[in-house]
């Protein structure tokens, strides 16, 4: 039996420890279903940039489309045919199918996004939109 170290603080969200513990009760199903890229998402002062590696996958075979603010990646990496004879002590490189959707933290123009993968990491650049200007109404009077 192995030990496993127990890190109380580690997740950053309520779900995230048990959306772990469900990958690691069954790898194969999860390499079948595909996997979720992790992502990060940071601005500057006219762009979202969001980064995701994706090492193994053409870049040709990647779908990106943002509609809504909503920040979608998809696409499929090679399965490589495996031997039967291995005897594997861990299988944790993903592969087949991917998707992932994230709401991005502004709105943004999605016509002007640009993408460019350099060494495996897929860097995505968005615009932001104008933020509308408030408008002042003059409040008009009947006075006689």
């Amino acid at each position: 039996m192995s030990l496993i170290k127990w890190t109380p603080f580690l997740a950053d969200s309520p779900f995230e420890e048990m959306d772990k513990m469900m990958r690691d009760l069954s790898p194969e199903a999860t390499n079948q279903m595909g996997f979720s890229p992790a992502v990060d998402i940071y601005e500057d002062q006219n762009n979202v940039v969001i980064e995701t590696q994706l090492a193994g996958i053409d870049p040709e075979k990647v779908d990106i489309s943002i509609d809504n603010d909503v920040l979608t990646i998809k696409g499929e990496g090679e399965k490589k045919s495996e031997v039967d004879d291995k005897n594997y002590y861990r299988k944790e490189i993903r592969r087949g199918s991917f998707f992932r959707s994230v709401s991005l933290p502004t709105h943004v123009v999605g016509d002007k996004a640009s993408a460019i993968a350099v060494d495996g990491v897929l860097k995505i650049s968005v615009p932001k939109a104008a933020l509308p200007k408030p408008k002042t109404i003059k409040i008009q009077t009947n006075k006689k």
